[in-house]
């Protein structure tokens, strides 16, 4: 039995036909779509490494099935660059050293710019801080990413004007 879904992804619609009900967003845009920037780290929604954006809100990739976002919108990391340019808050990790080995980067991002979509990061380190808890760094770059997201806030608000 096939499971016909329809997804945008990174802007693109895709129609996919599952062969079990029980595949993730996750495995999905790994496996299938060959969109290897969300990680699988703990693979139970603990660690945040494959946070992607549906319909505009943070998810865990791996504990979302991907039988039941029939018609949402899904952005992942390799969809918020535009025109070669980089959305503020990957040019923020950059510019505030707010990785280290990598491997959470993605997730960090995704989980900031839906932290800033949602109005809730606000001008105070420890609500940055309280917002992202979800996304673990087992290198310790804490303190950068919450740079990161501070100083993304006032270019992520002027991008989503202009665009």
């Amino acid at each position: 039995m096939s499971f016909p879904i329809t997804l945008t992804v990174n802007g693109s619609a895709r129609e996919i036909h599952l062969d079990d009900p029980r595949v993730t967003l996750l495995d999905l845009l790994r496996e299938r779509l060959d969109l290897t920037g969300s990680k699988k780290g703990c693979d139970r929604g603990q660690c945040g490494a494959c946070t992607v954006l549906v319909d505009g809100r943070r998810v865990n990739a791996c504990l979302a099935l991907a039988v039941s976002l029939d018609g949402a919108e899904v952005v992942t990391i390799e969809g918020l660059a535009s025109g070669g340019e980089l959305h503020p808050v990957q040019a923020a990790f950059l510019a505030h050293d707010g990785f280290q080995c990598g491997f959470c980067t993605p997730g960090q991002i995704m989980s900031a710019v839906g932290l800033l979509r949602e109005g809730h990061a606000g001008d105070d380190p420890e609500r940055v801080r309280e917002g992202m808890s979800g996304n673990l760094c087992r290198c310790g770059a804490y303190q950068g990413i919450t740079e990161a997201v501070l100083a993304a806030q006032g270019a992520t608000a002027r991008r989503e004007d202009t665009a």
